[in-house]
């Protein structure tokens, strides 16, 4: 039996443990669990901190004199306020449509993109390969950039929110690696019974891709929802500002959301509670769509990357 579990501890933890390894002690299993949990703590209560406030009573938030860690008189009157119209309101619009468009857009032009890589009798695919892997070292800069997107008329437009920024190098890589580890086997017998590329991509590959595709449209969707500079270069209307935008004027330059000003003015909604609350709203999609994609991060990532 010993010859059998190669060097594996049977009593081990999940029977994972290497016969060289030394079991943990007590103390060394206190000492993790403690580390673990005040670094949990100290990620989570900020994040507590800022919803409870966003909850709170302006009488809350006034004799507290400021944050709110123990929550008081919970109340979803900010949150109504700020998604019942305005410039909140718009923006979170203009942030959920400029990430859906612009994930799909860049996921549709990075698979296709990674598959002609990968597929070795592509044409001219190692010279366009070193120069996409250029760009990662070497860039044009800010101004050419903006020259660009001014001579494409792009200026004042919702598609200065997306093109700019569509493809990210680093993605199409691991996207190439996950699929040159596809069985050439299965691509063969497709190919025999007289399927496409773009078939075997859509019927084969990609179903066979699932974890690294969850994982590269995740990073895009987060790109897309958390962009602000782009706007704050490219778009001179305040309306068509994107939630990211309209919270940095709220939280860092103290302004006042479009429509709320009197109501904050008579005592009415808080302005710190406000500034929270728009936090709040940004910070949501990630914090929900996250675990939802966390189970793949391990296999999408590791194992694109180290395939090819």
């Amino acid at each position: 039996m010993s010859v059998l579990n190669f060097g594996i501890e049977p009593g081990s933890r999940s029977g994972l443990r290497p016969v060289w390894e030394e079991p943990p002690t007590r103390a060394g299993l206190a000492a993790k669990g403690v580390t673990l949990t005040l670094v949990c703590l100290a990620v989570l209560f900020p994040v507590w901190v800022v919803v409870v406030t966003s909850l709170s009573s302006v009488k809350t938030i006034t004799e507290t004199g400021g944050l709110v860690v123990i929550p008081r008189g919970v109340t979803f009157i900010h949150y109504q306020e700020l998604l019942g119209g305005g410039q909140v309101s718009r923006a979170t619009l203009v942030s959920v449509g400029v990430t859906v468009v612009g994930t799909l857009f860049s996921m549709v032009v990075s698979v296709l993109c990674a598959y002609g890589l990968s597929r070795p009798g592509s044409v001219l695919h190692r010279p366009i390969l070193l120069v996409i892997v250029a760009t990662m070292f070497f860039g044009a800069g800010l101004i050419p950039t903006y020259l660009v997107v001014q001579g494409l008329g792009l200026t004042d437009t919702y598609l200065s929110l997306i093109l700019p920024s569509a493809l990210n190098v680093f993605n199409i890589l691991v996207l190439r690696a996950f699929f040159m580890g596809t069985a050439q086997e299965l691509i063969e017998s497709a190919r025999i019974d007289g399927a496409g590329d773009l078939r075997i991509l859509w019927r084969i590959v990609m179903p066979l891709s699932r974890a690294v595709l969850a994982v590269i449209t995740l990073f895009y969707a987060v790109g897309y929802w958390s962009a602000w500079f782009n706007a704050s270069i490219y778009l001179s209307d305040p309306d068509m500002m994107p939630l990211q935008n309209v919270m940095q004027q709220l939280v860092i330059k103290q302004q006042r959301p479009t429509g709320l000003s009197q109501a904050i003015n008579t005592g009415h909604l808080s302005p710190l509670a406000i500034q929270m609350a728009v936090m709040v709203l940004a910070l949501l999609p990630v914090a929900v769509l996250s675990p939802f994609v966390q189970r793949h991060f391990k296999r999408g990532m590791l194992t694109g990357a180290v395939k090819g």
